[in-house]
């Protein structure tokens, strides 16, 4: 049995698993679906935020070094990582050549897809998530299960266990008592960091500007106290100036939180903003598969996702096992493909392709329209399959393209049929399959003899 069949099977017997899960992403749907209802033209918006996405990509060359240029300009260092190993280097480097050991770390996907958490434990290098919800999950010793909601698999009581266990705190189960825990452990650790990393969810090519996103103010507390700043992020990620931001701004907290605008938007760029701000700032710009991505002219719509997690709200599989039985970083129906884009190698993880109901509603929720039952199709096509799965598939296409081949295969299943005694269990196949088609056809005398067939 697979990994991942293995984690199905656990999740599904897991009650209180999928009782979180389904409170949380049916809370999310709500809320989300009556805000985006306050817009005047939701699908006019949709149609704004995908092109700019796809401005962008098809200049993405042309922006790169534009933001790299006028990022430098502003006394920033750029770095650019071919893959997750070149990434960590790059960042334990940086923090090594400070002697920087302790740090705090605000949520960022990429950061998961890289293993920088590992990466920077196995350095010697303590760097604590500052995010509420990775908090959690960092205590636990998990990765997130959704893309915004990192810890939306635990119930209250179980984070209360663990703080218990973890911080040697009284047990307590009040989310804001636990909040209130969980900020004072993390103050301490603001106060003194030697370093903050964070992820982007866009990058400036005009101006030279990180846009950050975020509702607890934890990014800013981490770029404003330490005097090291690090930012990690996938190269598709860059937009072309502020006015482009504007339509994603208007769909990405919406889409995610069900809020008409995030509670931060930071907007960064490298120098001294305050007396206590970053003196140094860094940007690692991680490709990771994704210019392969780019040069694939049907998965290149992928790179379009702004990472809001609406297609896991409404997926019924995900709402079914959650986020960790994908045993991939990115869950849920844009984690089915992404995961299969990204990395070394395409279709590393083919199985999660078949995670899918194709019932088509993480199309219809997507803020910028991406097609993912259609790329989970053609990901299901490019997958490695057993050899007898191919020679069904191939019988099966060879059986379905012509006339002639379709009904010869009609008789034999029929004849078949009646070969076997007492019929197929069920009596589902009583009656066979081309009375329909001769009926169509306007063939009454085959429809007639087969219609006495079934009176006899």
């Amino acid at each position: 049995m697979s990994i991942v069949k293995a984690k199905i099977r656990k999740a599904l017997r897991d009650s209180q698993l999928k009782k979180a899960v389904l409170h949380a992403t049916d809370h999310s749907l709500k809320v989300c679906d009556n805000i985006l209802a306050e817009l005047p033209d939701y699908e006019a918006a949709r149609d704004a935020a995908r092109e700019v996405r796809q401005r962008s990509l098809d200049n993405l060359d042309n922006l790169l070094a534009k933001f790299e240029k006028k990022f430098t300009e502003a006394g920033g260092v750029v770095h650019h990582a071919a893959d997750p190993a070149e990434a960590n280097k790059i960042i334990i480097k940086i923090l090594k050549e400070h002697k920087a050991t302790r740090g705090v770390k605000s949520k960022s996907m990429v950061s998961e897809e890289i293993h920088l958490g590992d990466a920077l434990t196995k350095a010697g290098i303590d760097a604590i998530e500052s995010d509420l919800g990775e908090y959690i999950v960092q205590l636990a010793g998990e990765p997130p299960s959704h893309i915004t909601a990192p810890a939306l698999h635990r119930s209250r009581q179980s984070i209360g266990k663990l703080f218990a266990e973890k911080l040697g705190v009284p047990y307590i189960e009040d989310p804001s008592e636990l909040t209130q825990i969980a900020r004072e452990k993390l103050r301490e650790r603001f106060i003194h960091a030697q370093f903050g990393i964070s992820g982007a969810n866009f990058f400036v090519a005009e101006t030279g500007h990180l846009a950050i996103v975020e509702n607890e103010g934890n990014v800013r507390m981490g770029l404003s106290t330490p005097p090291l700043f690090i930012a990690v992020t996938g190269v598709e990620k860059v937009v072309e100036n502020f006015t482009d931001l504007a339509p994603l701004m208007k769909l990405l907290a919406r889409s995610a939180t069900g809020q008409r605008f995030p509670g931060y938007l930071n907007l960064l760029r490298p120098g001294r903003p305050s007396e206590d701000g970053a003196t140094e700032s860094h940007v690692v710009l991680i490709d990771n598969g994704r210019r392969r991505t780019l040069a694939d002219s049907t998965m290149r719509e992928m790179l379009l996702c702004i990472r809001c997690g609406a297609c896991l709200n409404v997926c019924p599989v995900y709402r079914s096992i959650g986020g960790h039985a994908y045993d991939s970083v990115y869950p849920g129906p844009m984690g089915a493909v992404l995961s299969n884009l990204l990395g070394e190698k395409e279709m590393m993880h083919a199985e999660l392709s078949h995670l899918s109901t194709l019932c088509g509603a993480c199309l219809e929720v997507c803020p910028v329209r991406i097609d993912l039952p259609h790329l989970l199709i053609k990901l299901r096509q490019r997958g490695d399959k057993p050899l007898p799965q191919k020679i069904f598939a191939i019988g099966w296409q060879a059986t379905m393209t012509t006339s002639a081949r379709f009904n010869l295969a009609g008789r034999l299943a029929n004849a078949s049929a009646r070969m076997i005694p007492g019929g197929i269990p069920g009596g589902w196949m009583k009656t066979p399959a081309i009375s329909f088609r001769d009926r169509m056809l306007g063939r009454p005398d085959k429809a007639r003899d087969i219609d006495n067939r079934e009176e006899k």
